[in-house]
């Protein structure tokens, strides 16, 4: 199994990669009515990347109606590294993922939920998963580990998880057992191409950019993590979890159509995931 943290030598590449003009890491958070708690997520952010790598984070906040944006905005006052971007309106998480990384420059991704349900320190998780293997993506799990799940979710979430899961890997051919856990890692010189593609805009985006990095020759890990779940959640059970079933749909009906255009490396592999939990 992975180690929790980078070894020696990875850690003296971040220090090479601090030097150059591009952050080594940037950080994307979607952010939706999220002032009560937002500001605690970025204070534990901060801590986080203090005197590790070079690195930015930009929140987004998508067309809130508290002051979310206003407590991104004061936080960012004496934090050079925070970026804040307001879409005009509710466009949803997918669409506020998509936007951010669009805009990131970092030589890695991470996009994690506003209330950090898998601490932030699990990107060290993720970072060491690629970092020691080239692969593109290394995807937080809660399903191979069951134990480090602290605060489970209630039975009929984890009930609509399992089955969502199961239509995933039906429809779009991944083998992932969690394509939902908020906090995703990405390379992104070379999944960059696939965020630009992706078309779903809600809850059910994951699959969608998932599917197109595999179509694309493109090699994900799925790697356990630390996770509690937050009874404050934004999620609705039968609004959302309708929607997402709907953008998954829509993705095995668009790649049936050919509405994807041709990936970059113009191949598709045959089998690009792993597991990184043996």
């Amino acid at each position: 199994m992975l180690s929790d943290r980078p070894c020696c030598a990875q850690i003296q590449g971040l220090k090479t990669v601090a030097a150059s003009s591009a952050p080594f890491l940037s950080i994307v958070i979607p952010a939706f009515d999220e002032a009560l708690r937002i500001g605690r997520s970025l204070d534990r952010i901060r801590q986080y990347l203090s005197g590790r790598f070079h690195a930015e984070v930009i929140a987004v906040d998508d067309g809130s109606t508290d002051h979310t944006a206003r407590v991104v905005a004061q936080a960012a006052q004496d934090w050079p590294a925070l970026r804040l971007l307001v879409n005009e309106r509710n466009r949803g998480k997918g669409f506020s993922v998509r936007r951010g990384v669009l805009q990131a420059r970092g030589h890695y991704v991470l996009f994690t939920d506003s209330d950090l349900s898998a601490p932030i320190d699990q990107a060290d998780v993720l970072i060491t998963a690629l970092e020691s293997t080239g692969a593109d993506a290394a995807v937080g799990s809660r399903a191979l580990r069951r134990d480090l799940i602290g605060v489970h979710q209630p039975l009929i979430r984890q009930a609509g998880g399992i089955f969502f899961n199961w239509t995933v890997r039906l429809l779009t051919g991944l083998k992932l057992r969690d394509t939902q856990c908020g906090l995703k890692l990405f390379r992104r010189e070379t999944t960059r191409w696939a965020f630009e593609q992706m078309r779903g805009e809600r809850f059910g985006f994951d699959p969608e950019l998932l599917f197109l990095i595999q179509r694309g020759g493109g090699r994900v890990l799925e790697i356990p993590v630390r996770w509690d779940n937050d009874p404050a959640t934004r999620f609705s059970v039968l609004r959302d979890t309708f929607q997402s079933f709907r953008e998954v749909l829509a993705v095995r009906w668009r790649a049936w159509l050919g509405q994807y255009p041709a990936p970059p490396c113009g191949c598709v592999a045959a089998d690009g995931q792993a597991s990184a939990h043996e």
